[in-house]
């Protein structure tokens, strides 16, 4: 454990995605050090996954180095028995394991019995469990008999850009970003029904994102087909450009059939765009926004309709406040860190979760 009073060294999985680098406390007062992301063999340096962090080898021979173990993403691909070595290896060397429970369902797989496997695994084993809405909390506690603390989502986008002005622009559009097309959304379903929801909206138009590589191209090609709809194909944003995007829309309707929460609809709430968010998961839960009718069982139209008009007529602005959102990422840190503390200090008693 670390012998210096009031400093927790968290090995964070992983460390360099935005969500968790924005749990620091902005000005570094909250006495948590996040060990950097072990490299990956053979991949790029900014490479996080898969994450070393998950095999045992790596806790057993690191264990000198941190006090507390936050698992976040990156396990996708794990087992159940891969992760109960990670966790008889955090046991064995009295590490305790925090887990956020960022996806109930993992927007990546079409089967959840995967993702639904690995949670039977690290919830019950997790020492510390949060949660990023009161809803999921709810199902953690009805699933597995466990209370997870809420602690909401932080700022997304950088605090220059969230301090800066929005731009403004003509008419109105309304986006859905296909990007890769994950096994979650339905992009060309949602692109087809904004079509009509713009169709007799004085000037409005529908902008549908794809990436350049197979699975966007198809469905920009679908999108196409549809007619009347702004198509574009292209790399990935950087995260600038993105925020440029998402600045330009009026409307950001989000295509998932199945998830639990999203950073999208936190850096839209950042920047002031409204978001269309589908009735599954828990984004209302988020920040403020306009519901529609999505899950696996369908896409309700008319919902969106209703969505698309009440953002056209009213052109809601629930653009968060920079410095409440500052503020907000302070208590998000201090939040953590208190966590951290405590199981740091119930970590001489192995196996009870506190």
């Amino acid at each position: 454990m670390s012998t210096t009073p009031g400093v927790v060294r968290v090995a964070s999985v992983p460390a360099g995605h935005d969500y968790v680098r924005h749990l620091s406390d902005p000005d570094g007062a909250d006495g948590v050090t996040r060990l950097p992301d072990p490299r990956v063999p053979g991949a790029p340096a900014s490479q996080w996954w898969p994450p070393p962090m998950l095999e045992p080898d790596w806790v057993h021979a690191n264990a000198g180095g941190f006090d507390v173990y936050h698992l976040h993403f990156g396990y996708d691909a794990r087992t159940p028995e891969q992760l109960r070595a990670l966790v008889d290896a955090l046991r064995a060397e009295s590490r305790p394991l925090v887990l956020t429970v960022h996806d109930l369902r993992n927007p990546h797989h079409a089967d959840p019995a995967p993702h639904a496997a690995a949670l039977d695994v690290l919830v019950p084993a997790a020492d510390g469990l949060v949660t990023l809405t009161p809803g999921a909390a709810e199902v953690v506690a009805a699933r597995w008999g466990r209370r997870a603390q809420v602690v909401p989502h932080p700022h997304v986008v950088p605090e220059r850009v969230l301090r800066s002005p929005r731009p403004a622009h003509e008419g109105f559009v309304a986006g859905v970003h296909a990007k890769s097309v994950r096994t979650n959304s339905d992009p060309v379903a949602v692109a087809r029904v904004l079509a009509g929801a713009v169709a007799d909206l004085p000037l409005a138009t529908v902008r549908f994102d794809a990436h350049d590589d197979g699975a966007g191209r198809g469905a920009a090609a679908e999108a196409e087909r549809i007619g009347g709809i702004d198509v574009r194909v292209h790399p990935p944003f950087s995260d600038d450009e993105l925020w440029d995007y998402l600045s330009g829309l009026d409307l950001s309707v989000l295509p998932y059939r199945f998830g639990t929460h999203s950073g999208w609809l936190e850096a839209c709430h950042d920047l002031g765009t409204a978001v269309a968010a589908p009735t599954c998961g828990f984004y209302a839960e988020q920040a403020p926004c306009l519901s529609y009718g999505h899950d696996e069982s369908g896409l309700d139209a008319a919902s969106l309709h209703a969505a698309v008009r009440t953002a056209h007529a009213d052109r809601p602005r629930w653009r968060a406040d920079p410095a409440a959102r500052i503020a907000q990422r302070r208590a998000v840190a201090a939040a953590h860190a208190a966590l951290y503390a405590r199981v740091r200090a119930a970590a001489t008693t192995a196996g009870r979760p506190v």
